[in-house]
């Protein structure tokens, strides 16, 4: 097979956030090189595979005959850096996908994440699904993330406090069907859908298009909400809507943190995942982390059409 030889080589490594975040990086790379085919190595194909600025998708560690085809005798250009490392993004001076293009010296001119799901895999989402409404509008919450397999109930970090989704949820089970999206191990809402298997990407993803009303955390569904346009309600804790964050959503931040000493942080001040020991509440102040009045105004807000977002 005869491979183009001027090509935009961009690997990609972590969890399906950051890859649904930085799809970016694709139309930066489509800006700066038109002439350039992009070819993606990447954890997560899946969700890669329909784009179509990308020629070709291969997943990390299924690069059969890769060197031959692009590389030797070739003319690429390699983009597969650790953009975690970067100044920027520990000092937490930009978004991302702004940090992603300085460190390879790219012009950026706003490029924004983005997925393609075909027609057939609209459909069977929306025929599993759409029987379930019995004619409500339809709230999602996703309130735990991280690792599938991880047993921890909850993550302070970066998981929805229980108490905060048990009133949210009472707050619109009359009006709205309501659905939990979360892993195994996590709480449960009482009373309401919930769907802790593992879904493929583009159900988890595609189920975002169903939605009127979207509460989120940092984690793949609120990259997913943005990547297909849809203003949605997101609660931040221990990392930061600075880097991580997208504009397109009400980014709503946790109570002030009191200053605590946390000899294990290197670049970071904390981990995502499986860091107890870095909770810097006390107790007491777990009971309002969040104003749930501003969580429910701001749900309210979002329209009945996902496409307008808020009202």
């Amino acid at each position: 097979m005869s491979e183009t030889k001027e090509t935009c080589i961009l690997q990609i490594q972590g969890g399906l956030g950051k890859h649904l975040y930085l799809t970016a990086a694709i139309k930066v790379l489509k800006n700066n090189f038109p002439s350039r085919d992009v070819i993606c190595v990447v954890a997560w194909p899946e969700l890669f595979a329909g784009l179509p600025e990308v020629k070709r998708v291969y997943p990390l560690g299924g690069t059969q005959y890769f060197y031959d085809s692009y590389i030797e005798g070739k003319d690429p250009l390699i983009f597969a850096q650790e953009v975690y490392f970067h100044t920027d993004h520990v000092l937490q001076r930009a978004p991302l996908i702004e940090t992603w293009a300085k460190m390879y010296n790219l012009k950026f001119s706003g490029e924004k994440p983005y997925v393609k799901i075909n027609a057939e895999q609209k459909k069977a989402i929306r025929d599993f699904y759409q029987p379930k409404f019995e004619g409500k509008p339809f709230l999602l919450l996703q309130t735990a993330g991280g690792l599938f397999s991880s047993e921890r109930p909850y993550s302070w970090a970066r998981d929805m406090p229980h108490d905060v989704a048990c009133k949210v949820a009472q707050h619109f089970k009359k009006s709205h069907f309501v659905m939990q999206v979360c892993r195994p191990a996590a709480l449960k809402i009482p009373d309401v859908f919930v769907r802790n298997e593992q879904l493929s990407n583009t159900e988890l993803i595609g189920l975002l298009e169903l939605t009127d009303k979207r509460l989120l955390i940092d984690s793949s569904m609120q990259h997913g909400a943005a990547c297909l346009g849809l203003k949605s309600t997101v609660l931040w804790n221990a990392t930061s809507p600075v880097i991580f964050g997208h504009a397109i959503h009400d980014n709503i931040v946790a109570k002030e943190k009191p200053k605590k000493e946390l000899p294990g942080a290197y670049l970071f001040r904390y981990q995502f995942d499986n860091n107890p020991e870095e909770m810097p509440y006390e107790e007491e102040d777990l009971k309002d982390l969040y104003n749930i009045d501003q969580i429910i105004a701001s749900l309210e807000a979002q329209t009945n059409e996902p496409k307008k977002g808020f009202g």
